[in-house]
């Protein structure tokens, strides 16, 4: 990889993450990006931008700054770079506009029910940030951390966080570890690692907005969505799973075949109203075989293709539909209505209440692992 992006600033802009002055292209990344606008301090801790290439002129921009993709630039079917995911162009506006974009979240990804969950006999209360639940890791979960970035190589970027024990309501110092490889066939790999001193539970997972159009203005009707699952997790109303494992055998949230989000996701079915449209947990078929696709995402319109792959047991696919165009990105342009995908491999949503469901427990002297990789092409 190209040594990191980091363009000198005087100590008074370090502090400030002063953007001011005449760029030239040749300073700006692929994507656009200045170096320059996340070169700065969160509570103390330093911020920056780290580029990954590879040989294909793939180009992955990540901020250390909530472990978060910022961009990602790969070809369409006429080798047109786009950039297929959502977010800032600077640190100040991660800052200002709370969001998931992009992040690397902890310590417990999707939702636990109040927030509450009983360990070894332990009752622990988490914070309550959604619909009277915690949802990922709480209002100061691992998005909103500053982790330490060391540059592999052209192509790896390795991501540590240390978290504190009882930090947002969760027991145990944890150590974890996202390591980020840009491969040449145009593949990011997710490596998720992490140890504890206490037992404690962990739901590691990337939260990165796809729209494959490269437009966000637009919204994610005509994509075709795959999942590679017999069956979901229903939601009551504040987004909670019910305990249910239920078929999508004759229901909307059947994709077990590439399908038009579009024709599935305004029809007049419960789990569609609850969920405000997707935003659902499937109950993968690929039983932890990184080998297998589990969800496929594509748009017609740019012949782009995302492929997942996880060894974890669920994914949870989100459709953007609680953006409303008041929020602006990069480029200054509006996030509209569904102007997006998330594809969040992890495991089911308040795994710590339902014992029968895959564990989320790690124990001292255990390691937490966990793989996902996003793999991206195009048809001709």
């Amino acid at each position: 990889m190209k040594k990191i992006l980091i363009v000198s600033l005087v100590a008074s802009a370090l502090l400030t993450g002063c953007t001011g002055g005449q760029k030239t292209a040749s300073t700006l990344t692929e994507s656009g990006l200045n170096p320059e606008n996340f070169n700065t301090e969160v509570n103390g801790a330093q911020t920056q931008l780290f580029v990954l290439k590879n040989k294909n002129n793939m180009e992955v921009c990540v901020t250390n700054f909530g472990g978060r993709i910022v961009s990602v630039m790969v070809p369409d079917r006429d080798g047109v770079l786009r950039d297929v995911v959502l977010g800032f162009d600077s640190i100040q506006d991660y800052v200002k506009y709370p969001s998931d974009f992009g992040a690397s979240i902890g310590r417990y990804a999707n939702r636990i029910n109040q927030g509450k969950f009983t360990l070894d006999g332990i009752e622990y209360q988490l914070p309550r940030n959604n619909y009277g639940h915690c949802l990922h890791g709480g209002p100061k979960g691992f998005q909103y951390v500053v982790y330490t970035g060391t540059q592999i190589s052209d192509q790896e970027l390795k991501l540590t966080y240390q978290a504190k024990d009882m930090e947002e309501g969760f027991p145990g110092n944890l150590a974890c570890t996202v390591t980020m490889k840009l491969t040449d066939d145009n593949a990011i790999d997710l490596n998720y690692e992490a140890e504890t001193d206490k037992p404690t539970i962990i739901n590691m997972t990337n939260h990165s907005y796809f729209n494959l159009d490269g437009n966000p203005a637009q919204n994610n009707a005509d994509y075709l969505l795959t999942v590679n699952a017999d069956s979901y997790t229903p939601v009551d109303s504040t987004f909670m799973t019910t305990g249910e494992i239920v078929p999508v055998e004759g229901t909307p949230m059947d994709f077990r075949k590439p399908t038009a989000i579009g024709l599935q996701i305004d029809q007049n079915f419960e789990q569609l109203r609850n969920g405000h449209g997707i935003d659902h947990n499937w109950v993968l078929n690929t039983q932890g075989d990184i080998n297998q696709i589990c969800a496929s995402l594509k748009s017609p319109k740019t012949g782009i293709k995302l492929d997942v792959y996880t060894d974890e047991p669920g994914i949870q696919v989100y459709c953007g539909n609680f953006l409303d165009g008041t929020l602006s990105g990069k480029k200054e342009i509006q996030y509209n209505f569904r102007a997006s995908v998330c594809l969040e491999t992890q495991k089911y949503p308040d795994t710590p209440n339902k014992p029968e469901w895959p564990s989320c427990v790690l124990r001292p002297g255990e390691k937490y692992t966990s793989h996902t990789i996003f793999r991206f092409s195009t048809d001709k």
